[in-house]
């Protein structure tokens, strides 16, 4: 199926590695022009020099520090100087520490803000101008924990649903541009926040790593772990010109996970 990405231009933020690489990568494989960003430049070229042995697209890179507006209205002016206007804006963070309610301090809550919700809403902001002309793609990935808050994560569970709540007003706002919104949310992808989370909680239960991975492939219909390219695959269907109609939708990549309707 041709997704018709050819020559269209995208921007991937938070994509050295993990779910932003693997949605990058599906990007150029499809012919699309890329531009993948994260904070550590010496991981970035790397990545960027293993996208472009894929001989798919065009890849370029910069590293941004996405809770610092100035650094991302620089980012978005390189990639409009790399590959013209933007036509597909990926919105991708890290996740804000885990933590419980009484454990965390205003500082907590605040850098959590920026960095999960704020700083989408500044990258939405600084690419409407390109896309107001000939409409576009707005994907922001969030978390299953928007259907299910995910115990120990209350800065996710809370910041997330912004996204969620965000992105719902501008798919109609934005609707009259022909601009797409939508919110993409993993569940139990194999990734490095996911083993990090994992290391985490296991010491919490005082249980092993093996234990605590059973228990929670136990909740997941398909038994077993997503892979990123998995998730990637749906992102870019919703990013690609077949994508005319759905938005405003919250999509979980979860294995059938979440119990809710």
């Amino acid at each position: 199926m041709d997704l018709k990405l050819e020559g269209r231009n995208a921007l991937v933020v938070a994509s050295s590695r993990g779910l932003g690489k693997a949605i990058a990568q599906n990007l150029l494989q499809e012919g699309a022009n890329v531009v993948i960003t994260g904070r550590d430049e010496i991981k970035l070229k790397k990545t960027m020099q293993e996208l472009r042995d894929l001989n798919r697209g065009n890849v370029s890179c910069k590293a941004c520090d996405i809770t610092n507006y100035e650094e991302i209205k620089e980012l978005v002016q390189f990639a409009r100087g790399e590959f013209g206007k933007i036509d597909v804006l990926i919105n991708n963070s890290g996740g804000p520490p885990a933590g419980k309610f009484t454990e965390l301090t205003d500082d907590s809550w605040e850098e959590a803000f920026e960095l999960t919700l704020l700083s989408y809403i500044r990258f939405v902001r600084e690419v409407l101008p390109d896309m107001k002309e000939k409409g576009g793609k707005i994907i922001n990935l969030a978390s299953s924990s928007v259907k299910q808050p995910i115990p120990g994560l209350i800065l996710s569970n809370v910041f997330r649903n912004g996204v969620v709540g965000l992105s719902k007003t501008l798919a109609s706002e934005l609707a009259p541009f022909n601009i797409l919104v939508n919110v993409v949310g993993p569940g139990l992808i194999l990734t490095d926040r996911l083993e990090s989370i994992q290391k985490e909680e296991a010491e919490q239960k005082g249980i092993t790593k093996e234990a605590l991975i059973k228990e929670q492939l136990g909740k997941v219909p398909l038994g077993r772990y997503g892979t990123a390219n998995e998730f990637a695959k749906i992102v870019t269907f919703l990013a690609s010109g077949m994508n005319t109609y759905v938005t405003g939708e919250t999509i979980l990549i979860d294995g059938g996970m979440i119990n809710s309707i």
